[in-house]
Formats: C-alpha cells, sequence, structure tokens
C-alpha cells in the first residue's frame, strides 16, 4: 500500500497529470482558456501516429511471435466479454434504462488510447519496459465492445440497429487507421525508421501529451459541469468500480500469457480504459436513442480522471508486485 501511494504521489505531481488538472480546474472555474480543434486534432495525430509508429519499430526489433498472437487474442476477448461484466455491474449501480445500459457498456469493452498513451509514458519515465505489440492489442480492443453491445440490446428487442456500413466506419475510424497504420509503417522500417525520425516522434512527446490532457481536462470539466445531477451515487461508483473489475481480468490475462511487467500494465490499462472518440461515434448511429450525456460523462469525466490519477499507479504497483520486475 505505500508503493502504490507513493507512485501515486509522484504520478500526481507529474507534468502530464497536473496539465489535465489545470484543464479541469480552468473548466469548472469557467475560464475561457480553449485550445482550438483544429491544434487538439493535430495533437491527437500526432500522438496516434508516434505511438504506433515506435510500437511497430519495437515488434520489427523483436519479431512476431506467439505472445504476440496471444495478447491480440486476449484482447479481443476482453473487448467483447468487459461490456457484458459492465451491463450486469449497471444494472447493480444504477437504474439505466437496458438501451443506456448497453451503450455505456460499449464504451468499457473499448479502450481509451490516450490513456494508454499515459500509461506508456509512465512506464518510460520508470525505465520499465514493454512489449512494442501492445499496440497492435490496442487497435484490435477498439471495435469488438459495439457488436457486445449490440447484442445486448437485441436481446430484449430494443431498437438496436446495425447499419450496413457501421461495421466499416467503425473500422475506417481515422484513429484506428493512423493508429494501424503507422504501426505498420514502424514494422517496414524498423529501428532504422525510428532512428530518422526520432527527434520529430521521441523527443518532443511527452510535451505534446501535456497539452492534449490539457485540453481533456476542458473537455472533462465542462462536461462535468454541464451534466451536473445526471449521474446519481451509484453510476460514478460504476465508474470507479468498473476499471478495478476490468484491469483485474486484464491482470489475469496478462499473467497467464507471460507478459513483462510493462505488457502486463498495458493490458491492465487497456482493460480497465473507456473509449471516448470511437465508441460514442458508432452510438450516435447503432443506438440513437441511447442518452450521450451518461456513456460520456461516465467515460470521459470519471473513468478518465480516475485512471490517470489513481488507475495506472495501482496497476503498476501491482504488476511490479506480482512479476517481481
Amino acid at each position: 500500500m505505500t508503493e502504490i501511494l507513493a507512485l501515486a504521489s509522484a504520478n500526481l505531481l507529474s507534468p502530464i497529470i497536473l496539465s489535465f488538472a489545470l484543464g479541469l480546474a480552468a473548466a469548472m472555474a469557467r475560464s475561457d482558456l480553449s485550445i482550438p480543434e483544429a491544434v487538439a486534432k493535430g495533437m491527437s495525430i500526432y500522438l496516434l501516429f508516434a505511438i504506433g509508429f515506435k510500437g511497430g519499430a519495437s515488434v520489427a526489433d523483436h519479431g512476431v511471435d506467439a505472445g504476440l498472437l496471444m495478447s491480440v487474442g486476449a484482447g479481443l476477448l476482453l473487448s467483447f466479454g468487459l461490456p457484458l461484466l459492465a451491463f450486469a455491474l449497471l444494472k447493480v449501480f444504477t437504474k439505466f434504462s437496458r438501451l443506456d445500459a448497453a451503450a455505456v457498456a460499449a464504451h468499457y469493452g473499448s479502450i481509451s488510447i490516450v490513456t494508454f498513451v499515459a500509461a506508456t509514458s509512465v512506464l518510460e519515465g520508470r525505465a520499465i519496459a514493454a512489449e512494442g505489440y501492445m499496440v497492435a492489442v490496442a487497435a484490435a480492443m477498439e471495435a469488438p465492445a459495439i457488436l457486445s453491445a449490440l447484442w445486448l440490446v437485441s436481446r430484449n428487442g430494443s431498437g438496436g440497429r446495425m447499419e450496413p456500413g457501421l461495421m466499416r466506419e467503425i473500422m475506417l475510424n481515422g484513429s484506428i487507421v493512423l493508429l494501424v497504420g503507422s504501426f505498420v509503417i514502424g514494422i517496414v522500417t524498423g529501428e532504422k525508421g525510428l532512428a530518422e525520425i526520432a527527434p520529430f516522434i521521441v523527443s518532443p512527446f511527452k510535451g505534446v501529451l501535456c497539452l492534449f490532457l490539457l485540453d481533456m481536462g476542458l473537455v472533462a470539466g465542462r462536461g462535468l459541469r454541464q451534466s451536473r445531477g445526471i449521474l446519481g451515487f451509484g453510476a460514478v461508483a460504476f465508474g470507479i468500480v468498473m476499471p478495478l473489475a476490468g484491469s483485474s481480468i486484464g491482470l489475469i490475462l496478462a499473467m497467464m500469457i507471460g507478459l513483462s511487467t510493462g505488457g502486463v500494465v498495458l493490458l491492465m490499462v487497456l482493460s480497465a480504459s473507456a473509449s471516448y472518440i470511437a465508441v460514442p461515434a458508432a452510438m450516435r448511429v447503432a443506438l440513437p436513442e441511447a442518452n450521450p450525456a451518461l456513456y460520456l460523462t461516465l467515460s470521459l469525466g470519471v473513468t478518465f480522471p480516475f485512471n490517470l490519477t489513481l488507475g495506472i499507479p495501482l496497476y503498476v504497483a501491482v504488476a511490479t508486485q506480482l512479476t517481481g520486475g
């Protein structure tokens, strides 16, 4: 427990977390501080490209093996299965309708790439190595949760629908295309390619992440302010309990696969995070009657800050303790 508190304290005082806190505080105080949308989008493109490229270069150096295949398989299993757990917990913690519960559940089977990037940065700061192919696991976990949510709704004959072009739209979502594409470029060019553009994607990475999380804090703060009262105690409790439950399942699978300490942390983070980019866009098409204020506020306003401030230090401490890393 002392180690976890020490890690949490160190993480809370890192530039990354303090940047998020600044944005959150500014939004709650109704400051006019803002990041232009084009700049925010540019930063997200940069972060996705950098993390994908570095992951691909790492795979090129490491090679494709059974660990990669098992990890991707575990990611797919988690993305299909975690929404079922989330749906069951929502029925216990809240009085959400079946439609809203399914929409929220979909977010907790998919992933937050920003939380993944933040965890990667924390691991680098602590000199804890992780398998580069975890980027491929992140990409694989983006879409299956949406199918699970639609299945949950269809069981009761409620209005979930799979539009003909929905799966194509999901798989061609810009974040998935960029992450997978840069990952492939990293594999093709390898460590030599990484060395060529290292001044662009390595040195500035944490600075750009700080500015991006400042914007995320602003977005989360405005969402919390505008949706005040829409979430009860049970919903907020779910937003904290679910990442703890998801990370525990991710931990078990990671240990079974035999991932390194860093790999265990990242699979725990992927299992604990909640999407607030790809899945909300899909839910607007697939479940238009679901209340976006519920799923956006829970994923971005509750689970995202929890993972950044307390979750990641907890996952690092547990993984380090169990793997001896």
